[in-house]
């Protein structure tokens, strides 16, 4: 019975890690609760066949199974993880923050952040320096309850645009960046209701980008765009159970954005993936299981086949989920990899120059920055590398001090509990810190 269903421990603190996996020998991925189950049912199938395991050595079958487990497993990782990055600063922001995102506002080659911050309803601008310090941020009002934003060039006049969802008015509302880091007010569009997630591509096929909005009553919204920066209603689907995100991405490389939603109600825990008509319509879903609870989504290319696959934060259980995209807006069946306590916000990117994609995720309980490194193949090595961060880390996005992608990869987290938001330089970056841009520590 050993021989056919023998368990090869990993050896990567599992205890520590809830979605921690052991695999059989056909390197099926199975949790702990799995591999206690499997013991469980192999000590009622040897009482069936009249072997008394709990008489094997004069221990219960509890104790068998760790013994085992020692047995199999090597009490020595030889995996370290890279440790690519240093906390540098952190800067105060509008109340709860809960996304930050990176562009160039001003148009100096130096990347800015911006983030929405849903309790004292502004966004926060902080413009870069060029040493990875940013000036003092400039807080602007905006509608009730910004949940979340996207950017764009939506009249076509060279400078980035802004939408945000706003959650406690049940509205989207555009911004017209000047290009000087500066917005004017632009239209405002009711949903019906509490936007959480807005995403912005051509969906339509007429050169003027277009808008999905996720709604928290089981819709999404499409807003079709004009030349002006004005939109139209669009279709409205009603679907699946709880958005808690939605992207936009061409998935079966046809030149079509293709749409992604997160469920994260209890009766789905899926993502859902529309493959688009170009004109602005999409086709019935398919849906592909996540974890418990799945709160985001976002793009990658974990086993450099130039396809796109799929990162999932999962809000319970404290895991993340990959599925490999098959180049047709089909993907393979997820695979679960254990984070830290609570993830919220992940994204993706090769930290360690290795050429392979890895994961940076934000652990609310556990207050903390994990990374983990990529295999190539939509898995992680473990233990991770954790960077303590400040109170209630909710999103992250990867940053890089100029506009022109030549430097290794920092990271900037927003701090939801602590109102700021906080910035990680990769090692081969120095920064200079200006105690007067740091929030308090």
């Amino acid at each position: 019975m050993f021989s056919e269903r023998a368990i090869r421990c990993e050896a990567r603190g599992a205890s520590v890690y809830s979605a921690q996996r052991m695999r059989t020998g056909s390197g099926e991925a199975w949790t702990w609760p799995e591999c206690h189950a499997f013991f469980i049912e192999m000590d009622m199938t040897a009482d069936r066949r009249g072997i008394k395991i709990r008489s094997f050595f004069g221990v219960g079958p509890v104790l068998l199974a760790g013994l085992i487990m020692l047995s199999a497993c090597s009490k020595a990782d030889p995996y370290v993880p890279p440790d690519p990055f240093y906390y540098f600063a952190s800067y105060p922001v509008g109340k709860n923050p809960t996304t930050v995102t990176t562009a160039d506002f001003n148009r100096d080659q130096i990347t800015d952040l911006i983030t929405t911050n849903i309790s004292s309803n502004t966004i926060s601008l902080l413009f870069g320096n060029g040493d990875g310090t940013f000036r003092d941020q400039v807080q602007v009002k905006v509608c009730q309850e910004p949940r979340s934003l996207a950017i764009n060039d939506f009249n076509h006049d060279d400078q980035l645009d802004v939408v945000l969802a706003c959650s406690g008015s049940d509205q989207v509302s555009i911004l017209f960046g000047r290009g000087n880091g500066k917005f004017e007010d632009g239209p405002q569009y009711p949903v019906h209701r509490t936007p959480v997630s807005v995403s912005s591509e051509d969906v339509n096929g007429d050169g003027h980008p277009d808008l999905a909005v996720a709604l928290r009553n089981d819709k999404v919204k499409i807003f079709l765009g004009s030349a002006g920066g004005t939109f139209r209603p669009g279709v409205q689907y009603e679907y699946g159970d709880t958005p808690t995100s939605v992207a936009l991405k061409d998935l079966n490389q046809d030149g079509k954005p293709d749409l992604v939603v997160t469920n994260g109600g209890p009766m789905l825990s899926a993502v859902s993936v529309w493959i688009g008509n170009g004109d602005g319509t999409f086709r019935d879903p398919k849906d592909y299981k996540t974890g418990r609870r799945p709160l985001g989504v976002s793009f990658a290319d974990f086993n450099n086949d130039s396809l796109p696959d799929l990162l999932v934060i999962n809000g319970e259980g404290d895991s993340f989920t990959t599925l490999l995209g098959n180049g047709d807006a089909t993907f393979q069946p997820g695979k679960d990899s254990g984070a830290d306590a609570s993830p919220n916000f992940g994204a993706a990117h090769d930290f360690d120059g290795d050429h392979i994609a890895d994961v940076a995720i934000v652990n609310l309980q556990s207050t903390d920055l994990s990374i983990l490194f990529g295999r190539g193949d939509g898995t992680f090595h473990y233990p991770p590398r954790n960077y303590r961060t400040r109170n209630g880390p909710f999103a992250v996005a990867s940053y890089r001090v100029s506009a022109d992608n030549m430097e290794e990869p920092g990271l900037v987290t927003a701090d939801n509990g602590a109102g700021s938001v906080s910035v990680f330089l990769h090692h081969g970056r120095k920064g200079q810190a200006s105690a007067a841009g740091r929030a308090d520590e």
